[in-house]
This record gives C-alpha cells, structure tokens and sequence, in this order.
C-alpha cells in the first residue's frame, strides 16, 4: 500500500511537517514523487519509519538514528528484539513507579504503612536501568558483570540519606566542574575539588575505590562520545577538562 505524505502522518501519528524534515534531512526519503509532486512512501518506508520511531522513543538522536539505519550491518529484525527489551525495562521501571505512587497514597490515607526504604526504592531502580539502558554494555564490558552487579545492589540497599548525599553530590559536581572550566586550571583548587566530589560519587557506587579505576573512568568521558555530550552539553572541553582534573588527583598525569 501507498501513502501520501498526509495520509502516512495520519497513520503514524506525527506531523506532515516532520515528515517533510525527515526527508530533508535524508533519514526517511519518500518511495517517489508522483506527477502531481506530491510525495509517495510505500511499505520500505512504512517499516523505516516505525524503527525511527521506536528509536525515538528511547531517546536516541536522529542523526545517530541515520547512521544505525545506513550501516551495512544494521538488522532488522536484531533491532526489533532490541527495542522489545528496552520497552520492557522501561515498563518495569514504570511500573515500580506507579506502585510506589499507589503506596503513597495508601499510606497517606492511612490504609497501609510505608517505610522510608520503600519510598525511594523505585527512583532507585530507575537510576540503576538509566544507567543499564544508556551505559551497561560498555561499563560491563569494561569492569565486568560482577562489579557492576555489585553497584547496583549497593545503589538499592542505599538509605534515604544516602540517596540524598548521592543526589546533591551530582548537583555539586556540576556546579563546581563549570566555575573550574572557567579558570582553565586543571590543576587548580576548584578542579581539584571538583575530582573529589567525583570520587566521592563514585564511592556511592563501587565497593573500593582505586586510583586506576578512577582514571580509567574519567578517560572513558573523553573515549565514549555519550559520556562527553553529557559532560559537554554546556561548554564544550569539560569531558576532557574533568579528565586532565582526575589525572592528577589520582597521581596519573602531570600537573
């Protein structure tokens, strides 16, 4: 079956508008052009579009999209398997979520008791399949299965407190990381702070703390584009600038 570019926004749910985007930006071009000029996508476009948006709806960038569907290894079929699984992690997550809310409730009205564990145990879950989702193979890959299973049982038996301490020790991370990218320094005071408050977040997650580990991970910020733009998504420098900070708080670089 065919479809004019109205008829597929219809079917699909988006705009005429991201279609014609789509196409201008050459991740989902129309099947043909008829004589009247209107755009027409047959069913190689219908299945293009539905991975696009499967894609979209784990969070992936449309450029990176682009470059999954062009790649001669790109399958099909692997990939449906792959957004089958994610969609159920993400509904597991969901899920502990919503029974955390009906806990609540039922705990304000008076029906049922509710721990200060039990309250945070489903933002805990989803930090853990956050970091699974966006990261797991490649920290897995890296330090290996038990160590990561480890963090992750250490992130659920956090207390309340814990979780809290983890929380504003990101946020201080950030902010003190931005004032030290302005002196330039990596070697200076704030950075240097800025490498301890790293330490200290990452001691929320691993059994021991080590030197080399912690260079190691700080060169992944520079090594994995994911970790840089996460870094980078306010000043450009910054993954690498945190790094150069590491290294010399751990006594493996120059100062």
């Amino acid at each position: 079956m065919e479809y004019t570019v109205q008829k597929l926004g219809q079917l699909a749910g988006i705009s005429t508008r991201t279609l014609r985007y789509y196409d201008q930006i050459g991740i989902l071009k129309p099947a043909r052009i008829n004589s009247s000029g209107y755009r027409i996508y047959g069913q190689r476009e219908v299945d293009r579009l539905q991975q696009i948006l499967f894609y979209r709806e784990l969070g992936v960038g449309l450029e990176e999209i682009k470059e999954l569907l062009a790649s001669p290894s790109f399958d099909a079929g692997l990939a449906l398997r792959e957004h089958h699984r994610k969609l159920l992690e993400k509904r597991e997550q969901l899920d502990a979520l919503i029974a955390n809310v009906e806990l609540t409730l039922a705990a304000r009205e008076g029906s049922k008791t509710m721990t200060d564990k039990q309250k945070f145990e489903g933002f805990k879950q989803k930090l853990i399949d956050d970091n699974e989702n966006k990261y797991g193979e490649e920290i897995r890959k890296k330090y290996g299965d038990e160590q990561v299973d480890k963090a992750n049982s250490k992130i659920k038996g956090m207390t309340e407190k814990q979780y809290a301490e983890l929380e504003q020790l990101a946020l201080d991370i950030h902010s003190t990381l931005a004032e030290a990218f302005a002196t330039g320094d990596p070697a200076g005071e704030l950075a240097q702070k800025a490498a301890d408050l790293h330490r200290q977040w990452l001691s929320f997650y691993w059994d021991s703390y080590s030197k080399e580990a912690h260079a190691g991970v700080a060169q992944m910020y520079v090594d994995d584009e994911r970790f840089t733009a996460y870094y980078d998504k306010d000043q450009s420098g910054v993954a690498a600038f945190l790094r150069d900070a590491v290294l010399i708080y751990t006594g493996q670089g120059k100062a």
